[in-house]
């Protein structure tokens, strides 16, 4: 039976949001505590992130995605150190799960929209999850920047999509800014990125989630702060691209509004 096709339309690969959750997000002031270190608060993270999220998710996505993951000794070349990893945004669920599984043992702490702490249940369970939401204020700013050091002083991973926003399944690799880069500069940190592709496995109407990890990326020291972003960045974008292109399974069809023809970012 012939692969049903789904086809969106867009207008702005930089703004164009196709999640569909339509949750109403908290606002993210000073008074939001980003290092939860509470023997408590140890306890919950313990038992969400260790005994609840990585069996959950290492099930979920062998036996709906038959999920494989390429490359992911190169992240051994990060030693003891925290680092930043980047990946593109296509899948509501797995994109949340993929990181702890690509850096277990490592932890992972992901900085994700406030939609994502302000689901009504949901929403207190995942900074137990390692999410760390956006801030809206100055004071906000300087807990999650203080919060980014904390996880890397720890050895810990940080998560970023710099895409921002989800398109479901989208085998291409969308622009994205350098603003998100400025972290791993900062920090004098190594970057890496994974790349997630969509893959025909037999009959089937599921793909195989393929993910590529590719790395260390590091700026030059001797450029300026804003040139070593955008450094990163184009390294990182390029390497995106080249793995984009195993994508063999176009589950949705994305067509730009104005010239109605399929675009591709690979």
């Amino acid at each position: 039976m012939k692969l049903k096709q789904r086809t969106i339309y867009y207008q702005d690969e930089l703004h164009d949001e196709f999640a569909g959750d339509h949750i109403k997000a908290k606002h993210i002031g000073q008074d939001y505590r980003y290092i939860r270190v509470r023997p408590l608060e140890r306890m919950l993270h313990g038992f969400w992130y260790g005994i609840v999220a990585i069996p959950l998710a290492r099930l979920y996505m062998k036996l709906h995605f038959s999920h494989k993951i390429i490359n992911k000794e190169v992240l051994k070349q990060a030693g003891n150190s925290g680092f930043y990893l980047y990946g593109n945004h296509t899948h509501f669920l797995a994109d949340a799960l993929i990181p702890t599984l690509v850096n277990y043992p490592r932890e992972t702490a992901v900085i994700v929209h406030p939609n994502n702490v302000s689901m009504p249940v949901l929403g207190r369970i995942t900074p137990y999850l390692g999410a760390l939401p956006l801030p809206d204020d100055r004071g906000a700013m300087k807990h999650f920047l203080e919060a980014l050091t904390w996880h890397t002083d720890c050895g810990d991973c940080i998560m970023i999509y710099p895409e921002a926003h989800i398109w479901p399944f989208y085998t291409g690799i969308r622009p994205f800014p350098d603003t998100s880069f400025r972290y791993p500069v900062q920090q004098k940190l190594p970057v890496f990125c994974l790349t997630n592709t969509y893959q025909r496995r037999g009959k089937s109407h599921i793909p195989q989630i393929v993910t590529y990890l590719d790395g260390p990326f590091y700026p030059d020291a001797e450029l300026p702060a804003k040139l070593q972003k955008t450094q990163l960045r184009d390294q990182v974008y390029e390497a995106m691209g080249k793995r984009a292109q195993n994508s063999n399974m176009e589950m949705i069809r994305y067509i730009k509004k104005d010239t109605d023809r399929e675009k591709s970012f690979i």
